[in-house]
């Protein structure tokens, strides 16, 4: 996959976003707290994490790192299976483990079709008033990506957190970050 178009992916084709920005982000996760556990737990998982939701759906109660703080996740890297670990907040850990209480190792916490979660995140994004090309999973993955690069998270750190095995794919969201940063701006604004 060339630069060109990974870039291209921040935008639709008529050049709306593709990831929510932080006003979004922030309503998303009021909506959340409406949400039944299971749904909250599985969408902060995506937003708190920016894994792709294959990679949640596939979280089993052995892919919790308790003691680390941090979850195991799964997934397919040019045909071979890969793991990397990304911490989470202690509070998202804790709904984690309660999800996984009664469940065996090898159970997934959310045993969903990949539409079901799909759907379960549309919801809480309507429910957010979020519409729009960034109102899906990836936005929220995209949105990670981008928040980690404004927060000067090294690259190399984002890189492994998103799972990429290219480091062309992660320069997207630094590109991005100077687009988003209005704090740049305003340093030129006149008063």
């Amino acid at each position: 996959m060339n630069k060109a178009r990974d870039i291209t992916e921040l935008y639709d084709r008529t050049g709306r976003r593709r990831y929510l920005c932080d006003t979004e982000l922030a309503r998303f996760h009021a909506a959340l707290r409406k949400a039944d556990p299971a749904t909250r737990s599985f969408c902060q998982l995506i937003a708190l994490t920016g894994c792709r939701i294959s990679e949640a759906l596939a979280t089993t109660p052995k892919h919790l790192d308790t003691d680390a703080k941090r979850v195991i996740f799964r997934t397919l890297k040019r045909r071979k299976i890969a793991y990397r670990a990304v911490p989470v907040p202690d509070k998202l850990m804790a709904e984690l483990v309660a999800l996984a209480k009664d469940l065996g190792d090898d159970q997934r916490l959310w045993p969903w079709a990949r539409q079901t979660g799909w759907r379960k995140i549309r919801a809480v994004m309507e429910s957010a008033e979020i519409i729009g090309p960034m109102a899906m999973p990836k936005g929220l993955r995209h949105a990670y990506g981008i928040r980690a690069a404004s927060k000067n998270v090294p690259p190399s750190i984002i890189q492994r957190f998103l799972g990429h095995a290219d480091q062309a794919t992660t320069a997207i969201y630094l590109e991005a970050v100077g687009e988003e940063e209005r704090e740049f701006a305003e340093r030129v604004w006149p008063n």
